[in-house]
């Protein structure tokens, strides 16, 4: 199977946007980083192809960050995507699973929770991150993501996220669309798009039957002339390092530091986003505690 990626796309006229993306393999990726329940999987990939998607409206250099917080057993799910095609993510707890709807399908809205706040942060490269709010409605996610859409954009936006997930976890397919009627589209357009995405009732059966995302689009947008403006490749890529890690420590302040050092024991900390885990010693403590007090310069400048 392919790599992951995502086509933004826009009407000829500049009344549609359009995005599409397949993320099969990032989201295999999260699962097998996680160690993720069934339905855990399928929220936690719909979240993440979710801010995949939303990434690809923003400008270079830019990310977006989704933080869902439902009533639901998951606890919270955090999605964090670049405009570079960088996602990565994670569960409270992944191991949370409910049984199948009476429809067969997973029940992601009950084990997210239907009470609860959809956070969207953008990270503009100013100086400080703007974030953003909407209740939930399903606990499903994209009706979510679509909900949020209208009311903290005031922008009616079509959003459809799927996984498919095999008897053994594993991931058979998943991707989402994106689909945005620009203020001012005519009536013609937006019926059409209404009409079209009924056409594809299930983006994650569509993609495990071998559509691709300019399959997808091509029916999204019938009757809709478009250009197909850029191809972005997606992968499941974390950002932490070690360097990180220790500026991170070194920002909880000296008193902490101190604590860590009087322990005596390596500390150990572990990436919620990747499960990488970084040790250190006791001396490398001590080294992060004189920086925090000015007494010793960085060794990262």
């Amino acid at each position: 199977m392919g790599s992951d990626y995502l086509i933004r796309a826009a009407a000829r006229d500049g009344s549609v946007r359009a995005l599409v993306a397949t993320t099969t393999q990032l989201v295999s990726e999260a699962r097998r980083r996680h160690d993720t329940s069934a339905t855990a999987t399928a929220a936690l990939g719909r979240t993440l192809t979710g801010a995949a998607l939303f990434a690809a409206t923003l400008k270079d250099g830019e990310s977006v960050t989704l933080r869902i917080v439902g009533d639901g057993p998951l606890g919270g799910i955090i999605a964090e995507a670049d405009h570079a095609g960088n996602v990565r993510g994670y569960v409270q707890v992944p191991h949370a699973d409910l049984p199948s709807r009476p429809d067969g399908k997973l029940d992601v809205g009950g084990l997210v929770g239907r009470n609860g706040f959809i956070h969207v942060t953008r990270d503009l490269r100013m100086r400080e991150p703007y974030t953003s709010s909407a209740p939930l409605v399903s606990g499903e996610i994209a009706l979510d993501i679509s909900n949020y859409f209208v009311v903290s954009e005031q922008t009616p936006s079509a959003v459809a996220l799927g996984v498919l997930v095999n008897t053994d976890l594993s991931v058979l397919a998943a991707g989402g669309f994106f689909l945005q009627a620009m203020p001012g589209a005519p009536d013609d357009t937006i019926k059409a798009l209404e009409s079209n995405v009924a056409l594809i009732p299930s983006v994650s059966q569509a993609i495990e039957r071998g559509m691709t995302p300019e399959g997808i689009l091509a029916v999204a947008m019938t009757g809709i002339p478009y250009d197909v403006l850029a191809r972005q490749e997606l992968a499941y890529r974390c950002r932490c390092d070690r360097e990180r890690v220790e500026r991170a420590l070194i920002s909880m302040g000296a008193r902490e530091l101190r604590e860590m050092a009087s322990g005596g024991r390596p500390v150990e900390l572990t990436c919620h986003f990747c499960g990488t885990s970084y040790v250190f010693q006791q001396q490398e403590i001590e080294r992060l505690l004189r920086q925090a007090l000015g007494e010793e310069p960085p060794v990262h400048q």
